[in-house]
């Protein structure tokens, strides 16, 4: 007998506790096979389809487009043991046990799914299949009529018997007019109908519809609401905490990157997979990082310790239609800029995509805020919680400069290091920024800290 399933939204991990259902990749009466994704849902960090434990026939559906739904809230039923939507009169018994076919683990979910079906009572396929996907909302409370204007005495039926007109100007009137007479009451003695009577209902047959109440100027000066939640709700949060726990400071410094970008130059030259600026200062930041861990830190506030990092992973700021989003580059201190270059590239295009992993979101020890492609020189950059520091860059433009005693034009750029002030104190934070400066202006400088 077949066995009706309740799959519910699976914790999605790295603490997310509610997704919004962007699709429905399937309908009720659908055959879904086991680990087949059914919705598509957005999280505060990703873009996610996710795939149900069960095969048999979508006997319901929870939640319309837009609606957002906290883990453990039902998802879809499933029919298990049946192959296609059933025909009328071909509904199991009451009482059901398992069919046979024992749920599987969630792919990718843990296996919290694996534990056998209890005993329940089970409705009807049939009249599952053919129930709504979702439950009808309250009806809204009725909206109060705009006043109309009273037209003359309108009977609620028409009057047997003869109508009690008089006057034939009065009868042509209403004729032209399209007024039935036999719906009026006359405000003559017994009821006569007159000329004022029929010209009222003419009237309120040609007024124009009431327009709407002027919304109150409190309310319109509010302007437009937009729910805080998702990816920029989660954004917002996060930020708010970040000013809340960490007392950040900022350092800057102007540096001559026309060196940088002459290796840079050279290095994509010789052939191979190009190298991104981006990777280069990656590549400088891990080297930083060696030699200043204070900033590859966090703080564990309940510890009352600070806790430095064994690895770098780095963040990147990326911009995508659903707004800002930091990747993490796994084990930066391991890869050359080659390595760097081929994965800042891979995580950019998922997450344009809108399909970053929450896993490829989450566990960033240090960020590399790249800001200059906004055309902007510099900026003072919120941390990104928990860590300790971030790297801002600046857009690379021709500026005059003192070279070896001359001005000349050279290619300068903007850094900036926002940093925790609890992990450490200026002198580090300065080090770390001239450190890196030293060696966009003289990449040789890298080569002797590797």
């Amino acid at each position: 007998m077949p066995q009706v399933m309740e799959f519910k939204l699976p914790d999605l991990g790295e603490g997310l506790t509610e997704a919004e259902i962007v699709r429905w990749l399937v309908a009720v009466g659908d055959v879904v096979a086991i680990d087949q994704p059914v919705v598509e849902v957005e999280t505060a960090k990703a873009m996610v389809e996710v795939p149900c434990p069960y095969g048999g026939v979508v006997t319901a559906r929870f939640g319309e487009e837009g609606e957002e739904l906290p883990v453990g809230a039902p998802l879809i039923t499933v029919a298990v043991g049946v192959q296609s939507a059933p025909e009328a009169g071909t509904a199991p018994e009451d009482e059901a046990e398992g069919s046979g076919t024992a749920p599987r683990p969630l792919i990718g979910y843990g296996s919290d799914h694996s534990r056998p079906a209890r005993r329940r009572r089970v409705r009807p396929v049939t009249a599952a299949v053919s129930a709504p996907v979702a439950a009808p909302a309250a009806a809204p409370a009725p909206v109060a009529a705009a006043p109309v204007a009273p037209a003359a005495p309108v009977a609620a039926a028409a009057p047997a018997g003869p109508v009690p007109v008089i006057s034939p100007l009065v009868r042509k009137l209403a004729k032209d007019g399209g007024v039935d007479l036999r719906a009026l009451h006359g405000s003559g003695p017994e009821g006569l109908i007159l000329r004022a009577d029929v010209e009222a209902a003419l009237a309120a047959l040609t007024a124009p519809a009431p327009a709407p109440a002027a919304a109150p100027a409190a309310v319109a000066a509010q302007g437009e609401r937009i729910p805080l939640k998702g990816l920029r709700g989660a954004v917002a949060e996060k930020l708010s905490r970040s000013r809340r726990e960490i007392p950040d400071a900022t350092c800057w410094v102007d540096a001559d990157a026309t060196e940088l970008m002459a290796a840079r130059a050279a290095m994509n030259a010789v052939g191979g997979p190009k190298i991104s600026v981006l990777a280069l200062l990656a590549r400088i930041c891990t080297a930083a990082l060696a030699k200043y861990p204070e900033l590859n830190s966090t703080v564990d506030l309940a510890a009352k310790e600070i806790v430095r990092l064994p690895s770098v992973h780095l963040g990147f700021a990326a911009q995508t239609e659903r707004g800002l989003v930091v990747p993490v580059v796994r084990d930066a201190q391991d890869r050359n800029p080659e390595s760097l270059s081929a994965e800042f590239a891979r995580l950019t295009e998922l997450a344009r995509a809108g399909k970053l992993a929450p896993a490829d979101l989450t566990g960033g020890t240090f960020t590399l805020n790249n800001y200059g492609v906004f055309g902007v020189d510099g900026s003072t950059p919120i941390i990104n919680h928990p860590e300790a520091a971030m790297l801002g860059v600046g857009r690379i433009i021709d500026k005059p400069w003192v070279h070896q005693g001359q001005l000349a034009v050279r290619k300068v750029v903007q850094l900036s290091l926002t940093f925790d002030h609890r992990v450490c104190d200026g002198g580090t934070a300065g080090g770390f920024l001239r450190h890196v400066a030293d060696c966009v202006e003289s990449p040789a400088v890298l080569l002797r800290s590797l």
